[in-house]
């Protein structure tokens, strides 16, 4: 067992520093940096939200009264606001963006057998958008409404997990259903979305790519009932038809036949319309699909809740978009390590255990776990972590 190694150190030993080193190249971020390196700003970044840090001063005034213990926390160059606060503002975001892809797809291969709720062994992506609200005069980038700033987060969610596979940051007036026109289509997987994304053209064009759509319809969708399969309405089914659209533009938008289910929900006590082009799947499992889509709003609301990215260290585009890059992969960092240790707490609790251990000397299996046969396993070697 390993004790000299600070739980921060250890957290980070399970960052695929190679791969993060090809991220820097690609965009030339050491390019003329002396002492403050792009995996320095990451480190500290990385501190401020596993240890929830506020503001920019929050975060100096912790790593400088540590000074002793940075270099074995792997920060190399000088700490200060400044150098932080510039780092932030000239650093190219991307960097961050195509490192927490490397951590996407670790986490994708982790739980890629982990059930969400319904048998199925397709991918099942949930796709849907927060805004984070922002002061206009301070963010004048972030366009949203005259007197407001905001940006969204668009997050395609892979419910197996749930991992986020894409996310695309805009100001606050992009339309959610402009996002479908850069996301490419995966065959065989399926997409839940909300009525907002309901586009005729860009709903044909992921069923041409083979991908299965399960979205709401509106109410001024007009169409025409072509057949009706029988439902067993004590289950909440209520209709199950073929359809095809018989307005003007739509029908020449999405010329071929779509599949409408009528479910009402008993505990909610509400109606709700389903079209999908999907005709072999049991029209409960729809249904059910699509109520695994509330797995993306709890998505947003812990990141939300658990990651600093309400409050902005800077201003500026460039900073805003690290930050939230930065989170993201701290979140998906812990899920990772969740699952190559085979945890049993949740991410908000090993998060909080984190925060308050950050600098103790102990392994952070012994942190999270209680189970002596764990402990045992640990004594003899038979845990161990992959940098690779």
């Amino acid at each position: 067992m390993n004790t000299g190694k600070t739980v921060f150190s250890q957290v980070m030993e399970f960052l695929p520093l190679r791969e993060f080193h090809k991220c820097v190249e690609r965009y030339s971020g050491n390019y003329k940096i002396q002492k403050f390196s792009c995996l320095d700003q990451y480190l500290c970044m990385a501190f401020a939200q596993l240890t929830f840090r506020e503001s920019l001063r929050d975060i100096i005034a912790c790593l400088q009264s540590c000074r002793g213990k940075l270099y074995h926390m792997g920060i190399r160059g000088p700490v200060s606001r400044s150098t932080l606060a510039d780092a932030n503002d000239s650093r190219d975001w991307r960097i961050y963006a195509d490192f927490t892809q490397v951590l996407i797809y670790q986490a994708r291969q982790l739980y890629i057998k982990e059930p969400f709720g319904v048998d199925l062994e397709n991918t099942v992506y949930a796709l849907d958008a927060t805004t984070i609200d922002l002061c206009l005069s301070l963010f004048p980038w972030a366009h949203f409404r005259k007197n407001k700033g905001a940006i969204k987060l668009h997050t395609l969610l892979d419910l197996r997990g749930p991992i986020p596979s894409f996310i695309e940051i805009t100001d606050g007036k992009v339309a959610d259903v402009n996002i479908l026109d850069i996301l490419i289509p995966e065959a065989g997987s399926f997409y839940i979305m909300d009525r907002g994304y309901l586009d005729f053209t860009r709903l044909y064009t992921m069923h041409q790519a083979h991908a299965t759509f399960v979205t709401r319809t509106k109410s001024n969708t007009q169409f025409r009932r072509l057949y009706s399969r029988p439902v067993d309405k004590t289950t909440g089914l209520r209709c199950d038809q073929t359809i095809v659209l018989i307005c003007i533009q739509s029908a020449k938008d999405y010329p071929l036949q779509l599949r409408l289910i009528k479910f009402f929900d008993s505990e909610t006590r509400k109606y709700f319309t389903f079209l999908t082009n999907n005709f072999e799947i049991d029209a409960l499992t729809v249904a059910q699909l699509y109520k695994c889509r509330w797995k993306v709003e709890l998505f947003f609301r812990w990141i939300k809740q658990h990651l600093r990215i309400k409050a902005f260290f800077g201003t500026s585009e460039n900073a805003v978009r690290t930050q939230v890059w930065i989170a993201i992969s701290i979140y998906v960092l812990v899920a990772i390590i969740k699952k190559r240790l085979k945890l049993m707490p949740s991410l908000y609790t090993i998060l909080q255990i984190f925060s308050v251990n950050i600098f103790e000397k102990t392994h952070i299996l012994q942190l999270l776990t209680k189970n002596m046969d764990t402990k045992n396993q640990l004594i003899n070697g038979k845990y161990s972590v992959n940098t690779s």
